[in-house]
């Protein structure tokens, strides 16, 4: 056993499982296609600043969890923690606004947070995401949300639960803000100690905790949507009008605020009742004021990611078999040297006309190639040995049904092709 293992909080997606994964990745990048949202792929690592700055002092991801590290140059970087702000370091570096209206991005990338490792959630993990950026048309909210709900349901994913909420903006926080401190006033101490300090710097944060008790001891607390301003409002109230009229249905969760600092407005996620408490598979809503903080003008923007991982696990508990099969065509059992080498070429040519092959590189006997053949699941053997090299010909078998017929070289791939 080797003394190297992957570090805590990663994992290896071995050849055995990527083809569910590709799977699922082109999925994606299917929908995305249909609804026109074209990939951007940013750098693993970005200016610290950009997520201090935008993700909130006071969440977890920047008071715990980033990947921080230091240049010879004094210059402080950090591993994406997460999607969104870089997508829009990248909209405003590029001035993309300048040449479309509404800029629809996605993206497939790893992201990395320092956090305590378990089901679905990982050190490093494969992110999904979308990025909306033009437009504040509560249609582009539902869009949004209808293209996650297509994308689930696309790759085998029907039963999700879908919960809605609005957080306002900043001329309706403040007053909230006042509510909910006077709520929480006289409970401070029953909280946790993370609340305790969200009390104090951003109490809307309290409303995202997981601590059972806390959960329990706001769950009286003012709704956001009592207090929101008229805009807010008339947005709201049009979100979850378009989502009904295109037969989404959805739940209101007045406790639902998202993880980062820079959501306004619409917020949602989608949760299973298949992962136990880590039920949450997406997310993500509104961030109006990203593109300005980040140095363009006043842009608004909507979003969504999901965490592939967690996705996967998804679809495992609720028993969904993806339609995947990476396996071979074809495999070139050979006796002996001469047989062996006709068939390099051979199997050169097949490639070449889009016909998944392989064949034996470690001498294996005809009965051990055969045994391959079965364990690899290809469909197809075909044999050469020395009276195939003679006609030129290949005596190719059926795997499933051990069917066997005598094909000529230059007709094996149309035959495999049409097979």
């Amino acid at each position: 056993m080797t003394d190297y293992i992957a570090p805590r909080g990663t994992r290896d997606i071995l050849p055995d499982e990527t083809p569910r994964w590709q799977y699922v990745e082109q999925k994606f990048r299917e929908t995305c296609g249909l609804f026109d949202y074209r990939e951007i792929r940013t750098p693993t690592f970005e200016h610290t600043e950009l997520f201090t700055r935008n993700l909130g002092e006071t969440t977890d991801v920047v008071s715990k969890e980033m990947y921080t590290f230091e240049t010879r140059g004094n210059k402080s970087l950090t591993l994406r923690p997460e999607g969104t702000a870089p997508a829009i370091r990248a909209y405003v570096q590029h001035n993309l606004g300048a040449s479309l209206p509404v800029v629809k991005m996605y993206y497939i990338g790893r992201l990395f947070r320092y956090e305590r490792p378990q089901a679905g959630r990982y050190r490093e993990h494969t992110q999904l995401g979308i990025e909306a950026v033009g437009s504040q048309d509560p249609a582009i909210d539902a869009e949004i949300i209808s293209l996650a709900v297509q994308f689930f349901k696309s790759v085998g994913i029907e039963k999700f639960e879908l919960k809605l909420n609005s957080i306002g903006c900043p001329n309706c926080r403040p007053n909230y803000r006042k509510a909910l401190v006077e709520y929480a006033a006289d409970k401070v101490a029953d909280l946790c100690p993370s609340c305790a300090t969200r009390y104090e710097q951003n109490p809307m944060r309290m409303l995202d905790c997981k601590d059972p008790g806390c959960k329990a001891i706001l769950a009286e607390a003012p709704k956001m949507t009592d207090y929101l301003d008229e805009e807010c409002a008339e947005h709201f109230a049009k979100v979850q009008e378009y989502l009904t009229s295109l037969g989404i249905s959805f739940v209101l969760d007045s406790n639902l605020v998202r993880g980062f600092d820079y959501y306004t407005k619409t917020a949602f996620e989608f949760v299973s009742g298949e992962l136990g408490a880590q039920n949450a598979i997406g997310g993500g809503g509104r961030y109006d004021n990203m593109v300005h903080e980040i140095g363009a003008q006043p842009t608004p923007a909507m979003g969504f990611g999901l965490g592939l991982d967690r996705l996967m696990l998804t679809l495992d508990a609720m028993g969904v078999e993806l339609p995947v099969d990476a396996s071979p065509a074809v495999f070139l059992a050979t006796i002996g040297p001469e047989a062996h080498q006709a068939a390099i070429k051979l199997l050169a040519n097949l490639r070449r006309q889009g016909i998944a092959a392989d064949m034996d590189y470690t001498g294996r006997s005809l009965k051990a190639q055969m045994k391959l053949v079965d364990k690899i699941g290809a469909k197809y053997a075909a044999i050469i040995g020395e009276d195939e090299i003679n006609t030129q010909t290949a005596s190719l078998r059926n795997m499933k049904t051990s069917e066997q017929k005598t094909i000529p070289w230059s007709e094996l791939a149309e035959v495999l092709r049409s097979a």
